[in-house]
């Protein structure tokens, strides 16, 4: 069955669309999306689909996706017919190598070498403080053995909520988890441009920078942004700018996007994302949608038939292109041919790199499963 979106939770609609679904593939894996705004919704949706012995998965996220818009309100249904194994884990929030032994214990024996790469598609809390490093530390316990790709859900304000639920739990502070088949096609793309600037990151704590090149982070985010774009940024219009001016992680494969969300008295700046100690960063200027080639680079990956495509669009993207942020998830339905285009806004993004497989944490990405 094609996936579905409900603009509102109407119970009696979605056990009619559960009944088929549980007709025509009852093994199939049910991936459930739900808006902030709905998470009181969560209770109803498990008792509908324990009543018909359907195995759900699900999250809430700020808003949905339909088509080229965002909804506050209703409920995204994706099944998954291909997902082979899957898991929901509560409570990761602590050292980070122990939370990546846990996911690789909820994973089904390694298969033979000869099958191809199976994908790990994972939800995490958006709250969870170490995601960059967990990712590093699964990798060096499992390798290659999968492509790893996924998103973050919560609340846009970015205050603790319970965001993760199977058919039983709701919970936060936790990871879901499905295996998909080499087959499924998961794309990640970002296409933020680099600046000149190069900075040391001399002092941090997690998402938090305390200190770039020995001074104040906030006092050297002032003076770069002045220096490279002519801008005088203050406490009061930080949240206007921000956004639009993220730190670049330098990374050895790549620069990751690190967005600003907020700054504290004595200077120091909160990101989505860890910024290791010692770490180089530059400042990126996200594009505006003209010059972005985000949607070329993500229909040049994906199988260009009309087909469900699975969309999560980073919120704090959203935030920078505002209404274009709609145009584009419409250019990218209609280069990739999607029918429909469903999905939800992410806090935060993971990809894979290309070559040698090593997860990494994104900021400002777009997320698409086909």
């Amino acid at each position: 069955m094609s996936p579905c979106f409900f603009q509102q939770f109407d119970p009696d609609k979605i056990a009619g669309w559960l009944d088929r679904l549980q007709q025509a593939a009852p093994e199939t894996l049910l991936f459930a999306l739900l808006p902030e705004a709905g998470t009181h919704h969560v209770g109803a949706l498990q008792t509908l689909c324990a009543a018909r012995r359907i195995a759900l998965l699900g999250a809430i996220f700020p808003a949905l996706i339909d088509g080229e818009h965002f909804a506050s309100d209703g409920i995204v249904l994706h099944p998954l017919p291909t997902a082979k194994s899957h898991f929901l884990i509560d409570d990761l929030d602590g050292d980070p190598a122990t939370a990546a032994a846990r996911i690789a214990a909820a994973l089904p024996a390694d298969e033979p070498a000869s099958r191809e790469t199976q994908s790990l598609f994972l939800v995490f809390d958006s709250m969870q403080p170490n995601t960059n490093t967990l990712l590093t530390h699964l990798f060096a316990g499992l390798g290659q053995r999968f492509h790893y790709s996924g998103v973050c859900a919560g609340s846009e304000s970015f205050q603790p909520m319970p965001c993760l639920f199977d058919g039983e739990r709701l919970l936060g502070l936790g990871v879901l988890g499905f295996i998909l088949p080499a087959t499924q096609t998961i794309c990640v793309e970002h296409g933020y441009p680099v600046a000149k600037s190069l900075m040391r990151a001399t002092s941090t704590q997690g998402n938090r920078i305390d200190r770039i090149d020995g001074k104040p982070a906030m006092a050297v985010y002032q003076q770069v942004i002045a220096d490279d774009y002519g801008i005088a940024l203050t406490h009061e219009n930080f949240y206007d700018y921000a956004v639009h001016y993220p730190f670049g992680l330098v990374s050895s494969l790549e620069i990751l996007v690190r967005i600003p969300v907020a700054f504290n008295a004595d200077g120091s700046i909160f990101c989505v994302g860890e910024v290791p100690p010692d770490s180089m960063l530059r400042l990126l200027r996200a594009p505006s949608l003209a010059a972005s080639t985000c949607t070329d680079r993500l229909a040049a990956q994906l199988d260009q038939t009309a087909s469900p495509l699975l969309t999560f669009y980073c919120a704090g993207r959203r935030l920078h292109f505002a209404a274009d942020a709609g145009l584009e998830l419409a250019e990218l339905q209609c280069k990739s041919g999607a029918s429909p285009q469903l999905g939800a806004l992410s806090l935060g993004e993971i990809a894979s790199d290309a070559e040698l497989g090593i997860p990494s944490f994104h900021n400002a990405a777009l997320v698409c499963l086909r």
